[in-house]
């Protein structure tokens, strides 16, 4: 950062100054600046207190009062206690007003202030204010942390620094609900959405609302009131992220790739192809991937490799044991036993909005079932227009999603989803690759594994043709790695049983173990 103590991205005083004939203008002290910067600290801090009665220590307790007008700190001390109006039992005026504050952060401080909670300020001392860059939940004398409420308060505080300024016409004093796993109860995600509301996705507020209405219904049956409870959870549980992607580095790319597979150089550099316009769009490619090929080649691996490569959790969906559509995309909360489609679970489970989701097998989706075909319930999840799921009754969110499908027969797969993807053909490997790989990555992995250092079991080329010819008509590299398994293991038992330092293998005892 430059010398300045601040380097917030936009400040509109006329805009975002605090005025209106329904506050007392002579009380508000605070200027809201729109900032983005992920990490806190006094450089970038979530506000500036005023020092002109006395400089704040860098630990500082104490409460935040007049929440109405979210004007001020009052340091306490942990040694008295302060009325609304922030002065002691004795009159002695004990407020810092707050001079900045970071859009991002303005429910926040109002729900500590309506809530009254004690709190300890982390911040520094500098000619603009005291900047605070730590908020922590204590006990009134300030000397312990109150570990529930503590917890709470840091997700909070972590989600908001991840999220962007919240546009200026989005109400930020209404109640709705945002939430993480650990967020099952009713007040818990009320007090989340007082606070985070708008880390949520637009349309997702006003569901949520509804159906904060909904649970609070005297009306309803308590199966209802658990779906809804459920649904929210589940949304609550995904940390809503941009569409801004950062770039990948190539060279860090490719070493990814090779680190997973061996050869295969057209199929890598297609990948790179495809992937590498996020360095100057900064946002996903229109397509996704469909690694086609024979069995046993490593395209699962390849998958994996993307998502390590774009720095995103991944969540797979294995298309060979969905027989109904009504499996990806839920059911309706009419039904006793209604849940949320696998789709939907997904991205649940990955706990964000930006993922690599790898969908194995696609080309065995059931497409006789009297449902549909399970695998063109995918098309709106391909489509990064959202998509809606039976069970949670709101549009998905899907523009950071990137998929990566796999397939053995391109020919199962309907038109309309081969559409979606961009097709890399992965051919299987040539003899000479096969043997490579024997050597290089199979048996090394294998010896590994069974803990055996590499001398103890050796095997010459003669035998190693052994292998190819015996493993001619398979694709892939999984026989490879069982038959180097089948070695070791045997010789792993001459080793125990009669003493011997190490075996070596010849075509000879090969060809006789194997066949």
């Amino acid at each position: 950062m430059a010398d300045r103590i601040f380097d917030f991205n936009k400040i509109d005083d006329n805009k975002d100054q605090i005025t209106g004939s329904d506050v007392d203008s002579s009380l508000v002290t605070w200027q809201i600046v729109e900032r983005d910067d992920k990490e806190l600290s006094a450089d970038c801090p979530i506000m500036v207190l005023s020092e002109e009665k006395e400089k704040l220590p860098k630990h500082a307790a104490g409460v935040f009062v007049n929440p109405v007008r979210g004007t001020s700190f009052a340091y306490t001390e942990g040694k008295v206690e302060a009325d609304v109006s922030g002065k002691d039992k004795d009159g002695r005026d004990l407020n810092h007003h707050i001079l900045k504050i970071d859009k991002r952060f303005i429910d926040l401080e109002k729900w500590l202030g309506e809530n009254h909670v004690s709190v300890r300020l982390s911040g520094e001392s500098r000619e603009e204010g005291y900047c605070v860059y730590k908020i922590r939940a204590v006990t009134p004398d300030g000397k312990n942390i109150q570990s529930d409420r503590d917890s709470f308060l840091q997700l909070i505080i972590e989600r908001l620094k991840e999220s962007k300024a919240p546009d200026d016409e989005e109400p930020n004093d209404e109640m709705t609900e945002v939430g993480h796993q650990d967020l099952r109860d009713i007040n818990s995600m009320l007090n989340f959405l007082a606070c985070a509301k708008k880390t949520l996705p637009k349309n997702m507020q006003s569901w949520a609302d509804r159906n904060i209405d909904l649970i609070r219904s005297k009306t309803i049956t308590p199966e209802e009131r658990r779906h809804a409870e459920r649904a929210l959870q589940m949304v609550l549980n995904i940390q809503w992220k941009g569409e801004y992607f950062a770039a990948i580095d190539p060279v860090r790319a490719r070493q990814i790739l090779d680190e997973e597979l061996y050869g295969l150089e057209r199929v890598k550099q297609r990948i790179m192809e495809t992937i590498i316009q996020i360095n100057r769009t900064h946002t996903l490619p229109s397509y996704g991937l469909l690694l086609a090929g024979p069995a046993g080649i490593g395209k699962s691996q390849l998958a994996y490799a993307v998502a390590r490569i774009l720095r995103l959790p991944w969540t797979s969906l294995d298309m060979s044991a969905i027989h109904d559509s009504e499996a990806l995309t839920g059911s309706p909360r009419v039904y006793a036993n209604a849940k949320a489609g696998r789709i939907m679970e997904a991205f649940s489970q990955s706990g964000s909005s930006n993922i690599v989701f790898i969908i194995n097998e696609l080309d065995k989706a059931d497409q006789n079932s009297i449902n549909g075909n399970p695998a063109d319930a995918l098309l709106t999840l391909l489509d990064n227009i959202g998509y809606t799921d039976n069970y949670i009754e709101c549009r998905i969110p899907t523009n950071g999603v990137y998929p990566v499908a796999t397939a053995n027969d391109k020919s199962r797969i309907s038109d309309p989803l081969m559409s979606r993807f961009a097709v890399i053909d992965i051919p299987d490997y040539t003899p000479d690759e096969k043997k490579i790989i024997f050597q290089k990555f199979s048996l090394p992995k294998v010896l590994k594994r069974m803990g055996m250092r590499p001398e103890e079991c050796v095997v010459d080329d003669r035998a190693i043709s052994v292998i190819l010819e015996k493993y001619r008509d398979t694709t892939g590299c999984r026989d490879l790695e069982q038959a180097a398994e089948h070695l070791a293991a045997n010789a792993l038992y001459q080793i125990e049983t009669t003493g011997v330092d190490a075996v070596t293998f010849d075509a000879h005892t090969t060809r006789r173990l194997l066949f």
